[in-house]
C-alpha cells in the first residue's frame, strides 16, 4: 500500500549567505516568519530551535519554507537533488504583476512561457536557485 499524502509540509533551501537570502526573500515574497532564532534568545531558546541552525523558516500557506546557511557552492540544477522550487499564484495577471515586481528589485527573469496547462515566470535567488511562479490556465 503507497503511503497516502496531499502536500508538502516544509521545503529547506541550502544558501550560501543568509542575509542576502533573507534579504531577496523578503523582497520578492514578503512571506511572514514562523521560525527564527532571536537574537537575544537564551540558552534553552536556542537549544529549542537548533533545528534552525542560524536560518530561518517562513509560512507558505499551508506550509514551510525555509533557508538554511550551510552550502558552500552556487546551486546547479543538473546535479542530483532540487532541480527548481515553483510556487503557485492565482492567475495570469497575478504573473505580469509579479514581472513588474522583479524588475523593480532589479531580478533578471525570462518572459511569461505558455506551458500548456498554465503560464510560468522563471528567475533564481542569489545563490542561482531557479525559482518559478505558476498560474493556471
Amino acid at each position: 500500500m503507497p503511503i497516502a499524502t496531499n502536500a508538502f509540509a516544509h521545503v529547506r533551501l541550502t544558501v550560501t549567505d543568509i542575509e542576502k537570502s533573507r534579504a531577496f526573500y523578503d523582497k520578492v515574497f514578503a512571506l511572514p516568519v514562523a521560525f527564527e532564532l532571536p537574537p537575544d534568545a537564551d540558552a534553552a531558546t536556542r537549544e529549542q530551535l537548533s533545528f534552525l541552525f542560524g536560518g530561518v523558516i517562513y509560512k507558505l500557506g499551508d506550509s514551510l519554507l525555509g533557508l538554511r546557511p550551510v552550502s558552500e557552492d552556487d546551486f546547479n540544477e543538473d546535479r542530483t537533488g532540487l532541480d527548481h522550487v515553483s510556487f503557485a499564484v492565482a492567475d495570469r495577471s497575478a504573473l505580469d504583476d509579479a514581472t513588474k515586481v522583479l524588475d523593480e528589485q532589479g531580478i533578471h527573469h525570462e518572459g511569461i512561457k505558455d506551458i500548456g496547462a498554465g503560464y510560468i515566470l522563471e528567475f533564481r535567488d542569489p545563490d542561482n536557485i531557479a525559482l518559478e511562479l505558476f498560474a493556471p490556465k
